[in-house]
């Protein structure tokens, strides 16, 4: 699988980019702000349907306009697969296979798994509980659609029960029937969820231990410890324990979307207790495992996007992820730098296509 082009129309900063990709390294430059990044979230939208950097769609539209469009043309199973993402003001996201629209985004998530690394991740280390859980989730999404499914079907539950929670605080009248059906939904879903999150988890322990050894060369021990109620015993009781607490505080207090993970190094959380430099490669050991697990599950290498990496990564952990770029370990690579001398000189000493696009303020030029 990889991309062959790409397209960009009022996206962002792009007025309008056409991109034409080698099959193994493609090397965007240009200075801050110049529209790099935009490109490789173009590519996200077509693997994952969204932005990894905006939460809203209507915030990529290009000032003044009222859509964006991005197409690309991919070759997977060796077959063309054309794929385009739609975002018009006011109305629904639409996502095209080959000019079919398809019904729900969600149909599309896994066709094209992808592995991003970025400057900000290191925020999955230091951040809230929500991130490090939407981090698992998507893995989990690219991999399975069922889940994907089970998720969406969650969270639908979960809106409505708190829903129901603050019109019973609002009217003083309480429908004890309807909200036991959320509960057992939502206990239902939790108990599948979390029990699909504790075996990736199994599978991932391994896998960033090995990483993290060999990128750090470190004899540190890092796992990730899956903090949940769900998996006790007693979590139905549990969950029912709590309504007097829910009607307080208009909120639903248990379930999966109460989970977190702890990133630990030896028996101490990586957050307090880890360098700079261990974060960091904490971070890449955890996405190398990610790119380890759709190998193995679809098959096919994903596509690896690698955000300004030598800007933030020390000589050290750059030698590493370049001695497995040398080795063939990925597939189809992109990654943006503001210095193009350096990224150059860096990719001259590996034995592959490299494409190099140079980019000014949302146009490739010469």
């Amino acid at each position: 699988m990889y991309l062959k082009s790409l397209e960009l129309l009022q996206f962002k900063n792009h007025e309008k980019t056409k991109l034409d990709f080698s099959a193994q390294i493609n090397c965007i430059v240009g200075l801050n702000g110049s529209g790099k990044t935009n490109i490789l979230d173009g590519i996200h939208y077509l693997s994952l349907t969204k932005s990894a950097v905006q939460s809203s769609d209507s915030l990529n539209v290009q000032h003044d306009k009222d859509f964006f469009l991005i197409k690309g043309l991919f070759e997977l199973d060796q077959k063309p697969l054309e794929v385009r993402c739609t975002v018009e003001l006011g109305k629904k996201k639409l996502i095209y296979q080959n000019g079919k629209a398809l019904d729900k985004t969600s149909e599309h998530v896994g066709l094209l798994p992808v592995v991003l690394i970025a400057p900000d991740d290191t925020d999955l280390i230091k951040g809230g509980s929500e991130g490090r859980r939407k981090f698992f989730d998507g893995l989990l999404s690219q991999l399975d659609r069922y889940y994907l499914d089970k998720l969406i079907r969650y969270h639908h539950f979960l809106k409505q029960r708190n829903a129901l929670l603050k019109q019973f605080a609002e009217t003083g009248r309480r429908d004890f029937t309807l909200l036991d059906s959320y509960d057992s939904e939502m206990i239902e879903l939790s108990l599948w969820i979390s029990n699909r999150r504790k075996e990736l988890l199994e599978e991932v322990a391994p896998l960033l231990q090995a990483h993290y050894a060999e990128i750090s060369q470190g004899q540190e021990h890092v796992t990730i410890n899956y903090e949940t109620e769900t998996l006790r015993s007693d979590f139905e009781t549990y969950f029912k324990s709590l309504r007097k607490k829910d009607l307080i505080t208009k909120n639903s207090n248990a379930g999966i979307h109460k989970d977190d993970f702890g990133f630990l190094i030896g028996d101490h959380p990586i957050r307090k207790i880890g360098s700079q430099g261990q974060q960091k490669s904490f971070i890449i050991s955890l996405k190398l495992a990610q790119f380890k697990i759709f190998e193995k599950e679809k098959g096919e290498k994903p596509i690896l996007l690698l955000d300004d990496i030598f800007d933030k990564l020390d000589d050290l952990r750059i030698a590493k992820m370049m001695e497995l770029i040398s080795q063939h370990t990925f597939g189809q690579i992109f990654l943006t730098d503001a210095r193009p001398e350096r990224s150059k000189k860096i990719l001259a000493e590996i034995d592959s296509e490299v494409s190099f696009f140079n980019l000014e303020k949302g146009k490739i030029i010469a």
